[in-house]
């Protein structure tokens, strides 16, 4: 028997949209603090931290355990929701209904796979939470072995689901070259952090290839990829769309800098591309950051800005580092912070096609190349790829991740898939022996809400 609301074509696609924008929520911020925040790529800004070093120095613990996974399972169980329901709603046309409900399948395997990535195994819920009752509210943590057996089976609804392989209008929404990037990154997860080998390289690398559809190119000015008034360009595949009036500002408000601490004796080049401030610098580029770009690289001003001001010998002394990548756009009321929030783009699918084809044997130099090409124009010889062996390779690839990738909240988990957290996080160097710090801590408050959840290893009861 379905809800009184599960009735129409027009409720169904109400309760994606509304899906959509409560996915939204989480990526403004959190996302971001998951993904990136931990990696050695931010340091302290000219603001308070407000406690955002917990991330980068990496002492979070249960009391201040970062963002929590509460909101993520709404996300869910929207996706439940409709994955319960939408297969009894009639249709105008049948493709309508499998694309609704393959975008509630990706959607819900992005969500696990982000919780896997972050927590280990957490709850798995699978069908829609509809009334109370003990033993379906309070969950024990599923191992992360049945979480991701769930992801990709999800993937695989998904995929079958999908009435055709183009990238959906605005690039707003799942589409199945989406999808099948999502399943390449999956598949390289579990290739490498939970032994699934050649076996799943293999099919990282088949899915990643089928994401790389001909509507797909490089931007050719690496810095017109986030724009707003650029948004859904050629080179994304799924992105999380701001608008005014529609949605709160995204996470780069805490990178940018207020307009009364943009210092007058900072060097005029570097004033002019700043432009008006907005916003606050609790946190900014770090060294790990600011040291990685060559200056011929089109990258580093359209990803970072260092403002430096004269000393009392006249010198010129760092004054505050900047993120521009996502820097918004200016009205009469400021600067406005609504950029989207891009999952995947082509250079970072290319980049992962390397990735798998390194760990499997093959050159990845073609992939590299195309990156570069646009990365360093006329000065590309210079910085030409090379076929180095697989280890070598592995750390370029890495590196150009960095360099391509920064600030999309995307570093920490490239660290913990290359297995290098330790070696090149500052804050965790020397710290080897506390494995346990790959995963985050539950907060208590999650833990006080149900008792069946047991806390990570390494971070007390």
């Amino acid at each position: 028997m379905r809800p009184g609301f599960w009735t129409s074509e027009d409720n169904a696609k109400g309760a994606l949209n509304g899906m959509y924008v409560r996915f939204r929520d989480q990526t403004a911020g959190n996302m971001f603090m998951w993904g990136e925040s931990r990696g050695g790529t931010l340091s302290y800004g000219l603001q308070a931290s407000e406690g955002l070093e917990r991330y980068f120095e990496n002492t979070l613990d249960p009391n201040f355990a970062g963002p929590e996974w509460l909101r993520l399972y709404t996300i869910i169980h929207d996706a439940n929701l409709i994955i319960k329901y939408v297969p009894e709603i009639s249709f105008t046309h049948e493709e309508d209904r499998n694309r609704l409900l393959a975008e509630a399948y990706t959607m819900r395997a992005f969500i696990y796979f982000t919780m896997a990535k972050t927590w280990g195994g957490v709850p798995l819920v699978t069908e829609p939470t509809e009334g109370y009752d003990s033993e379906t509210t309070f969950r024990e943590r599923a191992s992360v072995e049945e979480i991701f057996a769930q992801i990709k089976d999800d993937l695989n609804s998904a995929l079958s689901l999908y009435p055709d392989n183009s990238l959906s209008a605005g690039k707003a929404s799942w589409s199945k070259p989406s999808t099948n990037a999502l399943k390449g990154d999956v598949y390289l997860w579990t290739a490498k952090r939970m032994g699934g080998g050649d076996a799943d390289l293999q099919t990282a690398l088949s899915a990643l290839e089928d994401a790389d559809v001909s509507e797909l190119a490089l931007q050719e000015s690496f810095d017109d990829i986030f724009r707003y008034d650029n948004k859904g360009n050629s080179e994304v595949l799924m992105a999380v769309h701001f608008r005014d009036l529609e949605s709160g500002t995204n996470y780069n408000g805490n990178m940018y800098i207020r307009d009364d601490q943009i210092p007058a004796g900072a060097d005029p080049a570097v004033l002019e591309k700043l432009g008006q401030g907005g916003g606050l610098n609790r946190w900014g580029p770090s060294s790990v950051v600011t040291s990685a770009f060559s200056d011929d690289d089109q990258r580093k001003d359209a990803s970072y800005l260092s403002i430096s001001i004269p000393g009392e010998g006249g010198q010129m002394e760092p004054y505050a580092n900047v993120v521009t990548k996502l820097r918004g756009y200016i009205d009469p009321s400021g600067r406005r912070f609504l950029d989207d929030v891009v999952l995947y783009r082509y250079a970072d699918l290319l980049l992962m096609i390397a990735e798998a084809k390194n760990a499997l044997g093959q050159d990845p130099s073609a992939e590299i190349n195309l990156v570069r090409q646009r990365a360093y124009g006329d000065h590309f010889e210079a910085h030409r790829f090379v076929d180095m062996g697989q280890v070598a390779n592995e750390e370029e690839i890495l590196q150009e991740r960095l360099l391509e990738l920064a600030f999309e909240g995307k570093r920490w988990w490239d660290l913990v898939r290359f297995d290098k957290a330790f070696e090149l996080v500052p804050s965790l160097q020397g710290r080897e022996s506390e494995q346990h710090l790959l995963l985050w801590p539950i907060s208590l408050g999650t833990i006080s809400l149900n008792s069946k959840i047991t806390q990570n290893p390494g971070y007390g009861n």
